[in-house]
């Protein structure tokens, strides 16, 4: 069997891309898992599976690097929207996820030569149990020290609708990954904490509209960018009066995102991601039962664009971190 497929990213967060008219077509754990390893082709984040739905103009199901299969993917979502709405000549059009139907929209471009679009981060919970999480009989953890974790940094549980602890840190702990490391990967690993892992955000506030985020994603590691972690950080800086616009530019190690964070008085948000959706090759696949090769790749000239502003983020970073 012969497939088409695209490899694309949305700030540096790197993806695969399928269609297909039948979900139980291939084991898409197991493509994910041969797609992502990094000696082939330079792997990838994750795979992007497109599929037909009853009640959007597509369904989207991700697939992490370890063959997991998450419940949401804001970087992954742009890119597929990108790829949708181009399909269907639309200007904005709505993509089922696995636990919301969400709007997305082609907007103006970043920078020149940038596709840009914009996705919904829907639902957001702070309840534990939306994690799922367990600490000291606690139904929310919001900006509190958790000495399980660390006996000085507080930290924010979130879900949008992925599982995120997000922290605000001092610029030491942004400069070298050790501590996120340890913490992220006892929080991975077997734990009674978080039994089916979390995503580990640390976060830098840069001023009142800027924010910088470093993210290792449960089933991945550490990512140049985690679409829902920047936008769950974007909202919890706002609702911590760390930041105090509605338009928030996140920073990442893979360029920058923006976010637009709607609080309303019913403890309801309106929360939009903002950012590139980059198609850097098209391949072929050959597909025989469990295995699989790379038939043939076209790169695009797209990533040339995207590299002005990826260099522009990491000497942001050297200057403020000297990394």
């Amino acid at each position: 069997m012969i497939l088409d497929i695209q490899k694309v990213h949305g700030s540096g967060n790197t993806f695969y891309l399928y269609e297909t008219k039948n979900e139980k077509e291939l084991d898409w754990a197991n493509l994910a898992i041969w797609l992502c390893d990094k000696d082939i082709e330079h792997g990838a984040d994750g795979l992007l599976v497109v599929s037909p739905s009853s009640n959007a103009l597509a369904k989207m199901r991700v697939f992490n690097a370890d063959g997991t299969e998450a419940s949401m993917c804001g970087n992954g979502l742009r890119c597929v929207a990108r790829y949708v709405l181009e399909k269907h000549n639309l200007p904005e059009g709505q993509i089922e996820t696995m636990k919301a139907i969400l709007h997305v929209a082609k907007e103006q471009p970043l920078a020149e030569g940038i596709p840009t679009y914009s996705v919904e981060i829907s639902p957001v919970s702070f309840e534990l149990t939306s994690l799922p999480m367990k600490y000291d009989n606690k139904t929310t953890l919001i900006n509190e020290v958790n000495v399980a974790l660390d006996e000085q940094l507080q930290f924010t549980a979130i879900s949008v609708p992925n599982p995120h602890l997000i922290s605000f840190v001092p610029k030491d702990l942004i400069a070298t990954s050790s501590h996120q490391e340890k913490v992220a990967s006892f929080l991975n690993g077997p734990n009674r904490i978080c039994p089916d892992g979390v995503n580990v955000s640390y976060v830098y506030i840069m001023g009142p509209d800027e924010i910088y985020v470093r993210t290792f994603e449960r089933g991945v590691g550490f990512t140049n960018a985690c679409g829902t972690a920047m936008t769950a950080s974007a909202l919890v800086s706002r609702l911590l009066n760390y930041t105090s616009k509605e338009k928030i530019t996140v920073m990442n190690p893979g360029g920058f995102v923006q976010c637009m964070v709607g609080i309303k008085q019913d403890d309801q948000y309106n929360l939009r991601l903002i950012g590139n959706a980059t198609i850097t090759a098209l391949y072929t696949l050959k597909s025989e039962g469990a295995h699989y090769s790379f038939e043939s790749k076209e790169e695009t000239v797209e990533q040339l664009a995207y590299l002005k502003l990826s260099h522009e983020a990491k000497e942001n970073h050297k200057t403020l971190f000297g990394d």
